[in-house]
């Protein structure tokens, strides 16, 4: 089949925008292509509301089929938090005919060259943000987050982050020039004289697998990195949240033939119920990157394991916000209860201690005891959180069952200072849906150190008492080296405070927010500017996203030639 998109075309319709995503990198300042408005869409292709929850229904009880080699049976099940059965089936793969179905495309992927592999990819990402409504319901639907943070998070900022790893692949591969000529003086002798020749050249197959509570947003980074240093991509989604990912797939297939390419590229390893294929995948010779978001348990097994591969995991972390002192307590607290709420917390970057001295804090409405910061955070979660409407659009739904059993069983680990309550959705009454749980910890008492230093994944913080903000700050030293953190807040009016939480952060390599108290929050992050963790501390070892995520995706291979009229 002829290309029905040629490189010239390619080129056009894209390079601006690739580089503009150059520039906001490199300037780190605001940018991003793709709008948040759900309003914003509709005309030049894209679907509106309407249109993308039409597409979105059509979906269901349907047969994705993506056209894919070694299809030996038809798999599904997904069931949205929300309570609907999603009945969408998907390709099952024997993965000995599909993996090199896929290695067979790679050599004219790879001699395509860094723009046009980096201009597909974009044409992949637009043909995507068209249809952000669309997906927005498939991620609402498999990952229980509301339909709001569905669409930002799992559109335009999903993509976003896709597009900055393009960015950093094409930076990084075009770091080194296609040919140069080598010439070195040997003194009465002719010259000693060289062509060389650059190319990079793909690692192999790399494997997604996917997360359930943020399929775009964390597929994203690792697909297109992957994709655009040359690599085929096989992506393993989470099995209760497949749909999104599966819709990514179908679209980049169609994108690579149209370009000219091997739609084989790009594919799918959907799974039966329990047959848990990860490990199988991961420790085939074939593959040769994996990007994976999950527990801590399982991407150390990928490290320790996969030892074929060039492995890329986001774990588990503790994430800490250190309360020493504040110049404005309401905004502190309005601050803290929105990221305290966002999502049910089922988020990686969402706060779980936070360390307060237990003689108290100074704020601008006078000195605060332990017990007043605690209960007047717990204030201000419930007035966030008492229109039911509006926690339904904040809190979504909770993602699977283990949350919620962590969140009952929080409640028997300390003093209560806010209890959970269950929130009807009168739109989706089989979603379970329920407000933050905080309780009360010492931090000197050893059984309370054992909850407060293990991760509690969703709605749940721990106020720990400490003795006094140095010893905070070394409790916070201790849990980012131990346990790791995706995310560190502080509040502090006070410079020393404020230098030693720098210090600990920097020595440790932890991403910090400082006095947040408007409308940026310790667990959200953007694109082009935000690093989303660092890679230098147990939580994670890469960052979204920085050269060292995309640089060993590739190699340069060199072929040198003697230069014409050398012996």
């Amino acid at each position: 089949m002829a290309a029905e998109l040629t490189a010239h075309e390619l080129i056009a319709k894209h390079r601006p925008t690739l580089d503009q995503a150059l520039e906001a990198i490199r300037t780190r300042a605001y940018w991003s292509p793709h709008p948040e408005h759900p309003k914003a869409y509709g005309e030049n292709g894209s679907l509106d509301m309407a249109a993308g929850k039409a597409a979105f229904d059509a979906l269901l009880g349907s047969r994705l089929d993506l056209g894919q080699p070694g299809t030996d049976d038809w798999v599904g099940g997904e069931t949205s938090p929300y309570g609907i059965e999603l009945g969408v089936n998907y390709p099952h793969a024997d993965l000995d005919e599909l993996l090199p179905a896929m290695k067979a495309g790679q050599r004219a992927w790879r001699d395509a060259g860094a723009e046009m592999r980096a201009v597909v990819c974009l044409e992949i990402l637009k043909r995507i943000s068209d249809r952000t409504h669309e997906f927005a319901h498939a991620v609402m639907h498999t990952s229980g987050q509301a339909f709001m943070m569905a669409f930002q998070a799992g559109g335009p900022h999903a993509q976003d982050r896709g597009l900055e790893a393009v960015a950093y692949a094409y930076v990084e591969q075009v770091r080194t020039p296609d040919t140069a000529e080598w010439t070195k003086p040997q003194g009465k002798r002719d010259p000693l004289a060289l062509t060389k020749q650059f190319t990079p050249v793909p690692r192999g197959v790399a494997l997604v697998i996917g997360c359930n509570t943020f399929p775009t947003w964390n597929g994203y980074p690792g697909l297109f990195a992957s994709l655009a240093t040359g690599n085929a991509v096989l992506v393993k989604p989470h099995p209760r949240a497949v749909l999104p990912l599966a819709l990514t797939v179908q679209v980049a297939r169609e994108v690579l033939v149209e370009a000219g390419f091997d739609a084989n590229l790009v594919a799918l390893a959907a799974e039966r119920p329990g047959e848990g294929i990860a490990k199988t995948l991961a420790t085939r010779p074939e593959i040769r990157i994996i990007d994976y978001t999950g527990s801590t348990s399982f991407g150390d097994w990928l490290e320790a394991n996969a030892r074929q591969a060039q492995v890329y995991t986001e774990k588990a972390g503790v994430n800490t916000v250190l309360v020493d002192s504040a110049a404005n307590y309401k905004g502190m607290l309005s601050n803290l209860a929105f990221s305290l709420s966002l999502y049910s917390g089922q988020m990686c970057t969402t706060p779980q201690n936070l360390l307060i001295p237990r003689d108290g804090i100074r704020t601008d409405e006078g000195p605060k005891t332990f017990d007043e910061v605690v209960a007047d955070l717990a204030r201000a979660v419930d007035g966030l959180l008492g229109d039911d409407a509006r926690a339904n659009a904040l809190l979504g739904a909770i993602v699977n069952p283990d949350v919620k059993a962590r969140l009952e069983a929080a409640a028997g680990l300390g003093e209560v200072a806010l209890a959970s309550r269950e929130i009807a959705n009168p739109e989706f009454p089989d979603a379970v849906v329920r407000t933050p749980v905080i309780v009360k910890l010492d931090g000197a008492k050893p059984d309370d150190e054992a909850a407060y230093m293990s991760e509690c994944f969703g709605p749940v913080s721990f106020a720990v008492a400490v003795d006094s903000s140095a010893e905070a700050v070394e409790l916070l030293r201790r849990t980012i080296r131990e346990k790791g953190a995706m995310t560190v807040g502080a509040y502090t009016t006070d410079a020393e405070v404020e230098d030693a939480i720098q210090e600990v952060c920097l020595e440790e390599s932890a991403q910090l927010s400082l006095n947040l108290t408007g409308g940026v929050y310790v667990n959200q992050t953007a694109a082009f500017s935000d690093f989303h963790g660092s890679g230098g501390n147990p939580a994670a070892n890469a960052a979204l996203c920085d050269g060292a995520f995309v640089a060993n995706r590739f190699r340069v291979v060199e072929v040198r030639r003697e230069a014409q009229g050398q012996a």
